[in-house]
């Protein structure tokens, strides 16, 4: 077993934010967590990744309670859990490059980020990260200067720097264009499929959960109401995920993320990630 979340439970006050959840993940995929906003998603992954407590529950990863972490263990597990955020968390006036190498803190310490010192083998990793996500020439621009989906690769690429075995990205497209929502959303999927990494990704759009994820949880008021396939996905069962009525609309959720359709665009998306 990689991942079993036993009863996981975050309580605000009187509140449930994410109420006894349970699911299990037998091996590496790709999985999307659907619902509106305030369904206990981000929630959930935040307390994954440590940054927020559980109240009660497990959560095991590779047989070891992740939740019970702390010290040095817990800082541990947060280097081989990388979380890619909404809003890219990157350093605006540093330069690209040495925002990746801000993925290597958790076993640097800070002491090469204040004087800006970084050994030669990170750095030439952070470069070649950079140039399988398409962003090489991009190295020594400030992050500030790079579009959206640009600093959301940069924010990716800080996350590979880890070498993580799970990947949590909370909402990775919801500042984006469609183009580079698309862009994101590949790159992401080609990391799976070619690292064989566990990503699990915080989603509001129908559309896109069914087009890269392998599996769909969808939650609900912090509790789990679907666990299946994308082709289980149906209106009927969004509709109930979203809380809607029969006059529920799937493009209200979606992102009009579409495949261009030709040989030249499927040859450029080759490209990021070659």
């Amino acid at each position: 077993m990689l991942l079993e979340a036993r009863n996981v439970t975050r309580l605000f006050g009187q509140k449930a934010a994410v109420d006894t959840v349970s699911f299990t993940i037998e091996k590496p995929g790709f999985i999307g967590i659907i619902g509106r906003s305030g369904a206990g998603k981000s929630t959930f992954l935040r307390m994954m990744n440590r940054l927020t407590d559980a109240s009660s529950g497990e959560l095991l990863f590779e047989g070891r309670n992740i939740l019970a972490l702390e010290g040095k263990e817990k800082r541990a597990w947060q280097g081989q859990c990388a979380m890619i955020f909404q809003q890219f968390n990157l350093v605006p006036r540093a330069d690209v490059v040495s925002n990746v190498l801000h993925g290597t803190l958790a076993r640097r310490g800070m002491l090469p980020s204040m004087f800006g010192f970084w050994p030669d083998d990170d750095t030439l990793k952070a470069l070649a990260i950079l140039d399988r996500l398409g962003i090489g020439e991009q190295a020594p621009k400030r992050a500030e200067a790079l579009s959206g989906g640009q600093q959301q690769r940069v924010a990716i690429a800080r996350a590979l720097m880890q070498d993580p075995k799970v990947i949590l990205a909370d909402e990775p497209i919801a500042s984006l264009d469609p183009m580079n929502a698309q862009v994101v959303m590949d790159t992401l999927r080609r990391i799976h499929d070619e690292d064989g990494r566990l990503v699990i990704a915080n989603l509001h759009t129908l559309d896109t959960a069914r087009r890269y994820c392998d599996r769909v949880i969808g939650m609900r008021d912090g509790r789990v109401v679907f666990d299946g396939t994308p082709d289980q996905l149906t209106t009927g069962v969004a509709r109930d995920i979203y809380g809607a009525d029969a006059s529920f609309n799937e493009s209200a959720t979606s992102t009009s993320i579409d495949r261009l359709g030709t040989a030249g665009d499927d040859a450029y998306a080759d490209r990021m990630l070659a």
